[in-house]
């Protein structure tokens, strides 16, 4: 019997494993403005402490991944500095001045490479492309969504008198608008298409013989389309941001043409800054991102995941009063009838100190100190919080992948 359990497994082969590619893309918060210093903030939670020790090895440091890697395209906001950084997935890969060098930040990529790293037998590639402050409706407009057009709430206000946000040249702007349209989704699928013509540059493991799948794309954008009361008038009106919803219904159809993936699954990684109580403008983005996810001919491979869950609370309302401070220390330099300086008579220095002495009052030492413990950058960056950046990413793997996939 041992002999022929022998002879069914020579005569078996294992299955060859093509190398799983995952494409992860958006605008800043793909990118990942949190600093591994907030790192010890995620053991603060009993809820969180074991994903902080998926992050940590013994040594205290960031782990490295054992099969997985990535390839990071990004740039300046200018998009003057496009580069690429690669190699063994790590902490560092998140937002960076200089594509190859680490800022020291994280974004979701960390803990969505940990997470398949662990889920998975075979290699993995992580292909990032990010650039922050860009648009759906301009630089990341898929080819299907054709020309960017001036909606009538644009054009009345374009082509009346001069005003605040209005072009001073309509022709140049709108000659601006053409090169920027599709840009860097274009800069996004040349990248993708040059790292898979040889995968083996970034990812040693990499067998020819055994191939590669483009497994999933995760988009985690949407910011600049949220606060864009122009391209999306009407606020506080049903269906103001619609046009979002057409937008990535369209993007989702062309990457998967591009890539010849028709059924590639997809995520949508929904805007959660501010949190579960957030303003009524937000929470209609947020359906708004949320309804390609919904339409039939997406049903089952495209998913949409809140981050909203992951924001924190405490560090929010720690934020919300760093913003009384920021406000307080406008009014002083504008000499608000309501205020101290109301006829402009402080110096500088007096300036300073009321305005050390007004946030001494409102923020108290303990809540400085959890701030510094947890918080790295502006409320649109989710704070800069490495603990949200991790439950975002995991959150998105396990996606991806199902918890049936999942290895303890």
């Amino acid at each position: 019997m041992k002999h022929i359990l022998a002879l069914i497994l020579i005569a078996a082969p294992l299955q060859a494993k093509p190398l799983k590619v995952f494409i992860l893309a958006g605008q800043s918060n793909m990118e990942g403005h949190a600093k591994i210093e907030t790192f010890d903030y995620i053991g603060d939670d009993p809820a969180t402490a074991p994903l902080l020790k998926m992050m940590r090895g013994e040594d205290g440091q960031s782990r490295v991944c054992d099969h997985t890697w990535i390839s990071y395209y990004t740039g300046k906001y200018d998009g003057s500095a496009n580069g690429e950084g690669a190699g063994k997935l790590t902490a560092g890969f998140g937002a960076r001045d200089d594509a190859t060098k680490s800022n020291g930040k994280i974004g979701p990529e960390f803990t969505f490479g940990l997470t398949m790293d662990v889920a998975l037998l075979e290699p993995v590639l992580i292909i990032k492309t990010a650039w922050g402050g860009r648009s759906l409706h301009t630089e990341f407009r898929p080819p299907s969504a054709g020309p960017y057009e001036l909606n009538d709430y644009q054009k009345k206000l374009y082509y009346g008198p001069p005003g605040h946000g209005v072009p001073k040249d309509m022709n140049e702007w709108l000659a601006e608008k053409k090169t920027e349209t599709g840009r860097f989704y274009r800069y996004m699928v040349e990248h993708v298409k040059h790292v898979l013509a040889d995968p083996k540059r970034v990812c040693p493991a990499y067998n020819a013989q055994d191939g590669y799948e483009i497994a999933g794309f995760v988009w985690l954008q949407g910011f600049n389309d949220m606060v864009d009361g122009h391209t999306y008038p009407d606020r506080g009106k049903p269906g103001r941001f619609a046009l979002y919803s057409d937008l990535l219904a369209h993007f989702i159809r062309d990457v998967r043409k591009d890539l010849s993936t028709p059924k590639m699954p997809f995520v949508i990684g929904v805007m959660g800054v501010d949190g579960l109580n957030a303003p009524p403008d937000t929470i209609a983005f947020r359906e708004a991102m949320t309804a390609p996810a919904l339409m039939p001919e997406f049903k089952g491979n495209v998913f949409a995941v809140p981050t909203a869950p992951f924001w924190s609370e405490e560090l929010g309302a720690i934020d919300d009063k760093r913003a009384q401070v920021r406000q307080m220390g406008h009014f002083l330099n504008s000499k608000h009838k309501d205020h101290a300086n109301a006829d402009g008579h402080m110096t500088e220095q007096q300036k300073r100190e009321y305005l050390k002495d007004y946030e001494a009052k409102l923020i108290s030492p303990a809540e400085e100190a959890l701030w510094k413990r947890g918080a790295s950058n502006a409320g649109y960056h989710y704070l800069g919080c490495a603990k949200t950046f991790a439950l975002m990413g995991k959150a998105f793997a396990e996606a991806l992948i199902g918890p049936s996939q999942l290895q303890n």
